[in-house]
């Protein structure tokens, strides 16, 4: 079955040998405090540093999901209330998971600023210029949700305090780890607040990090799979330049060569009163329930898995997943049964 499922998504086909040899050299059992596993860890985040060009100042560490991570930025670097501008069901949940923890008091003591680069539910993005506008425009502490585009696309990582992704998306590996990255702001917001009341608190991460350590045992399979599938992509700004150029395929082969089928993208094409909100990770074309219901059964059959619709549009829409991991090939296979494809 080729998955163009948004997450978990494919996986690079090199992971299963990755996995095996950590099994076979008995990385999977090393104590995480050992000098085998951190030398592990220390050379991930040198790879996190060198193949996603996140600047030398920044932190890196390694928890269990971008989910924690919203808790992270609730509980260890909000000390009023946060303002999350929403355009999906991502965004909206972000929002109630912080609330819950700093509920929301008055807009305008908001401290933190909480955005979601790549809204996996609908196919949008955040632009680096719509992004350096917030920047411009809000004083206080900026946190990004990157799930669907971190490793896929590159980043101006100085346009915001936080960024985070889990790993089951561009980085081609099996969901169970995040990628949580923070400036020296952050770390200093969080001294301020001085909240280490958790096994999560960023304060007591870092200090961990510091020491190439995690503060609890770790997804060591995870990390490990993780510094080899560095080891093995471009840097960044090369995979940045073909995630663009497939994203501009699949737009143009929708609006062109699909333009007499029952589908059309779900985000109407750039124009010059609309800025460009279309993903370049997350392809969303919609129709109606009947004719998506068909398709995706008709696909399976083929051999092909297309991501389901979620939130407001979950019955009418599937999702094409544009990370690095899918091939060329595999691309074409599923574009040559969309154009074959009667219902």
């Amino acid at each position: 079955m080729i998955t163009f499922y948004p997450g978990p998504s494919k996986v690079y086909p090199q992971v299963a040998d990755y996995a095996a040899q950590a099994v076979r050299d008995g990385i999977v059992s090393m104590n995480h405090r050992s000098p085998g596993f951190m030398a592990i860890v220390e050379r991930t985040v040198a790879l996190l540093h060198e193949k996603l060009a996140v600047p030398a100042d920044y932190h890196v560490a390694l928890v269990s999901s971008a989910t924690e991570c919203w808790e992270i930025v609730a509980q260890s670097l909000t000390a009023s209330t946060s303002l999350h501008p929403s355009g999906g069901a991502f965004g909206d949940k972000w929002r109630e998971y912080a609330h819950k923890i700093r509920p929301m008091i008055a807009p305008n003591l908001a401290d933190t600023l909480c955005v979601v680069q790549n809204e996996t539910s609908n196919g949008t993005q955040v632009s680096m210029e719509t992004l350096g506008q917030f920047r411009r425009d809000f004083s206080a502490l900026i946190a990004v949700d990157a799930v669907s585009s971190m490793a896929g696309i590159a980043f101006d990582w100085t346009l915001a305090d936080v960024w985070f992704a889990s790993v089951q998306k561009c980085f081609g590996l099996p969901a169970g780890l995040a990628v949580l990255i923070y400036s020296p702001a952050a770390l200093k917001r969080a001294q301020a607040i001085g909240e280490n009341d958790h096994y999560n608190s960023l304060l007591f991460i870092h200090e961990n990090f510091s020491k190439f350590q995690t503060p609890y045992t770790p997804n060591g399979l995870g990390i490990y799979c993780l510094m080899r599938v560095l080891e093995q992509v471009p840097p960044i700004a090369e995979v940045d330049a073909m995630i663009r150029q497939h994203a501009v395929e699949w737009y143009t082969f929708f609006e062109r060569e699909m333009a007499d089928s029952p589908f059309r993208l779900l985000i109407p094409p750039t124009t010059p009163e609309r800025p460009a909100v279309r993903s370049d990770t997350v392809i969303a074309v919609t129709g109606d329930e009947v004719a998506i219901q068909a398709v995706k059964k008709a696909a399976q059959q083929a051999g092909i898995m297309l991501g389901n619709g979620y939130g407001n549009w979950k019955n009418t829409t599937f999702r094409i997943a544009n990370f690095p991991a899918i091939t060329e090939a595999e691309r074409q296979q599923l574009r040559d049964f969309l154009r074959q494809y009667r219902p």
